[in-house]
């Protein structure tokens, strides 16, 4: 099945471009097929490191078949693809994942809400979606990454924990400040951020969907190692959860648990 092949890609290039945050490119065809939110599982080469690293995907090139992936050095395995240089082979699973409905945006203002490593995949998303988008974007201090890249599709917005860049505080906190209002959310960040998005988008009556970051096993349903609660039974396993990998990542906020 072509949305779930296990292949061998080509890197381009890649660079560090903040703290522990690097920026991949890769040449593979399944570039043709990704779209905003959906994620790819990189397998490292050391064989004691077994398990792949599910990396969403930040950025697509369909016409030289180029797929961007940026992410954070957390472990052993992604340490391992940091090293990587343009020439050298990766293996990779995908495309694995549902993602952002963009089609449900179309004629909506939208807020584009990243937090930390839940930045990268919102710049897929920006180049997709048409029309009025806000994107409003949360860092730790003025190590920033990606901003100038979002900045050609729609207004951005910074927020820094220390106050050193923009707002101080976080994505939450620049709706405040600002004194915004969407007619829909779409965002992915750690859950205290998407707790809070929820919460919020609750309250003004708007549709939020939010990507669940979650360690992966498998990537591909298997090992029901990534399962979140859910407001409605599964019409198969008849209990209250999903797996984040097929089901999500990106989810309806009301229909999650978080």
């Amino acid at each position: 099945m072509a949305q779930k092949k296990k292949t061998i890609v080509t890197v381009v290039s890649q660079k560090q471009i903040a703290e522990q945050i690097y920026d991949l490119w890769l040449e593979t065809e399944l570039a043709e097929e990704a779209r905003a939110g959906q994620f790819v599982a990189v397998y490292p080469h050391n064989a004691a490191t077994l398990l792949p690293r599910p990396i969403s995907i930040c950025e697509v090139d369909q016409d030289r078949s180029r797929m961007r992936l940026v992410y954070r050095v957390a472990g052993k395995g992604t340490a391992e693809f940091s090293a990587s240089k343009a020439g050298d082979t990766l293996e990779i699973l995908g495309i694995l994942g549902n993602g952002f409905p963009v089609d449900k945006a179309a004629g909506k203002k939208v807020f584009l809400m990243g937090g930390g490593i839940g930045i990268p995949p919102m710049l897929q998303l920006a180049k997709e979606l048409e029309g009025d988008k806000h994107i409003l974007l949360g860092y730790r201090n003025e190590d920033l990454f990606l901003q100038e890249d979002l900045g050609q599709y729609g207004q951005v917005y910074i927020a820094t924990e220390d106050g050193s860049v923009g707002v101080q505080g976080n994505v939450m906190d620049i709706i405040r400040v600002n004194a915004q209002r969407a007619d829909m959310i779409m965002a992915c960040g750690p859950m205290p951020m998407l707790r809070a998005v929820k919460k919020y988008a609750v309250e003004q009556g708007i549709a939020a969907y939010i990507s669940l970051e979650e360690r992966m096993a498998c990537g591909v349903g298997a090992c029901l190692g990534c399962v979140c609660r859910t407001k409605e039974t599964d019409h198969h396993s008849h209990v209250n959860n999903a797996r984040i990998c097929t089901d999500g990542p990106v989810f309806e906020a009301g229909e999650v648990e978080i």
